[in-house]
């Protein structure tokens, strides 16, 4: 008799549904993953089989206005680790760490235990890193025995490296850049993105080992290189400018010689140095963090507030020309002069008898000035000050300007009055001053001071197309143009019969004010026994001056301190080399029209 088998229906049917909708559910999720998110996986998937290079731009050179190259990018390299790589190249190669490490060590003048420590880097997990830097900055002789190893997981790519062609020629002006090609400071900072250009990329597939694949077509996107900056420098000059500060550091044992020299008639910085320097190709130097080396970096032009002295005084006879005060006066000086309970006494003791106004410019007499200022009086004075761009910034093209220090008309007493009119109490930035008395020399006009003359780059043609011209002068009118010719006048005695005899040329009339300053000490804030900024502003030919200088010596050593004795023998030197070089080459060639 045949066994009857019961089917159980329901449950058959419930494992039919079940299938179904598992099959279903996969279908779905099927469908989910090929067309919903398909493209996000597929990304995934491109983006582990491509591997993208980056290709630096050329960063662009610094000239002088005369074309001369300044600063230039020079083609080194970089090489980089691929450590999961490269450790399996170790391993397919029974070769150990120790071992590679000597041998790039021996190539790349490094220590081995250094690089041992680069090749097994760790991330602060723990694990092992995937990646590192060996070295950058390579010479291509280096690179050549790196590739010659044959060594999976070593890359090697473009560094370029930024070289300037002087070494300390201009350094503060210059600046530099980090290891990034980035600009840290001066021209290399301030024009940081006109130089930078923009970096292209290589996009290309790869296989396991991170080779390209034979058959791809790499995808390239060409960098642009960066422009090249121009500057208002004139080489010769800035030479010449360069050897006289290096000189008159040395001679007068000085702590610091700064010299800016422009054109009055546009604001042209041609050329500034500042000594002590430090070689812009020594990457030591560039590194350190010791505070003596960060201030060599400063520009100390732009960025340092000194007491100008007695070249402040060009500024209080051009305030007391333009307020008509104190011009038929008479001056009396026996030497010194009592304000309140203080005795201000004038730099030659023995006093100057009795003068006029002229005779206080020429023989720089502090006595006089102080006189001249308490009739002027402390808003007149100030004002006129803050009108001819003391303590705000000129808005120079440099990084890291001062503003300078001047006092408020409701803070200043007497004394400080006193003090002001002949250039103590005050602080100014050399920038600062000299767009001052370039207002002076050019016959009224405030031109804003600067170092970029052209922004230009080069075409397929090897033709220079010009981006930008500097444009940005600020030009105001600050004073009358013939009372400044007025006060040119007054200053050309000072050189031909007064306390700046030492910067006289025959033959060339120059205008100048010598200014011997007393230095605070920061620490006590009181004016350090024995230490003197000693400084000679100078312009020439006085009639319609085409140059106009500074010379600071800080600190020289010593009792022959007096500006008249050591700064304006270094810009009488200046001013006959520059007006040779001008004659020679042509002042239009020179200064421009």
């Amino acid at each position: 008799m045949k066994k009857k088998i019961f089917i159980n229906k329901r449950r058959i049917i419930g494992i039919l549904i079940f299938i179904c909708t598992l099959f279903l559910a996969l279908a779905g999720r099927l469908f989910y993953v090929m067309a919903v998110i398909s493209p996000k996986y597929k990304a995934i998937a491109e983006e582990q089989q491509k591997s993208e290079l980056q290709i630096n731009a050329k960063r662009g050179r610094i000239l002088d206005r005369n074309a001369n190259e300044l600063a230039v990018s020079m083609d080194v390299y970089r090489i980089d680790l691929d450590l999961k790589t490269l450790r399996q190249t170790l391993n397919d190669n029974t070769m150990t760490s120790d071992e590679l490490a000597n041998k790039l060590a021996s190539i790349l003048n490094m220590k081995p235990d250094g690089v041992n420590k680069i090749l097994n880097t760790i991330l602060p997990n723990g694990l092992p890193a995937s990646s590192a830097v060996l070295k950058r900055q390579v010479e291509k002789a280096q690179i050549d025995k790196i590739k010659a190893l044959n060594i999976r997981g070593i890359i090697v790519s473009s560094d370029p490296k930024r070289y300037y062609t002087n070494g300390n020629f201009l350094s503060s002006v210059l600046g530099y850049v980090n290891s990034d090609d980035i600009g840290v400071s001066g021209v290399e900072l301030s024009y940081n993105k006109e130089l930078s250009g923009t970096s292209g990329n290589m996009t290309y597939e790869k296989d396991v080992y991170n080779n390209p694949l034979p058959y791809n077509n790499p995808e390239y996107v060409q960098p642009v290189d960066g422009k090249d900056v121009v500057l208002t420098i004139d080489e010769t000059i800035q030479d010449y400018v360069e050897k006289a500060a290096q000189k008159a550091l040395e001679d007068n044992k000085a702590k610091a010689v700064n010299i800016i020299v422009m054109n009055p008639k546009s604001g042209e910085i041609l050329a500034m140095a500042s000594k002590p320097s430090l070689d812009l190709n020594n990457q030591l130097n560039i590194s350190s963090n010791s505070k003596d080396v960060q201030k060599l970096w400063k520009n100390a032009s732009v960025q340092d507030n000194f007491e100008p002295g007695s070249i402040f005084k060009v500024i209080t006879s051009a305030s007391a020309l333009e307020n008509n005060i104190g011009l038929n006066d008479t001056y009396i000086d026996n030497g010194s002069i009592k304000i309140g309970n203080t005795v201000i006494h004038c730099w030659n003791l023995d006093g100057h008898g009795k003068q006029n106004f002229v005779d206080i410019i020429k023989n720089s007499c502090n006595v006089g000035f102080v006189e001249l200022g308490l009739n002027l009086g402390k808003d007149k004075l100030i004002a006129f000050a803050q009108k001819m761009g003391f303590g705000e910034k000129t808005g120079i093209d440099l990084p890291g300007e001062s503003s300078g220090i001047l006092r408020n008309p409701g803070k200043t007493n007497d004394v400080d009055l006193a003090t002001l009119a002949f250039g103590q109490g005050v602080g100014v930035t050399q920038v600062q001053y000299m767009a001052a008395f370039n207002a002076i020399a050019n016959g009224g006009t405030w031109i804003r001071p600067h170092v970029m003359k052209d922004i230009v780059h080069f075409d397929d043609k090897n033709k220079m197309v010009t981006d930008k011209i500097y444009s940005d002068y600020g030009k105001k009118n600050v004073f009358d143009a013939n009372l400044a010719s007025t006060l040119r006048q007054d200053l050309i005695k000072v050189v031909t019969e007064g306390v700046g005899q030492n910067a006289f040329v025959q033959g060339l009339d120059i205008a100048g004010k010598t200014g011997t300053a007393q230095v605070a000490d920061p620490a006590t804030g009181k004016y350090a026994p024995g230490k003197y900024m000693s400084s000679f502003a100078g312009m020439a030919p006085a009639g319609d001056p085409k140059i106009t200088l500074l010379v600071s010596i800080n600190e020289p050593e010593g009792s022959n301190y007096y500006a008249g004795e050591v700064s304006a023998p270094v810009a009488r030197e200046l001013f006959k080399q520059i007006f040779n070089y001008t004659a020679i080459k042509g002042e239009v060639n020179v200064l421009g029209k």
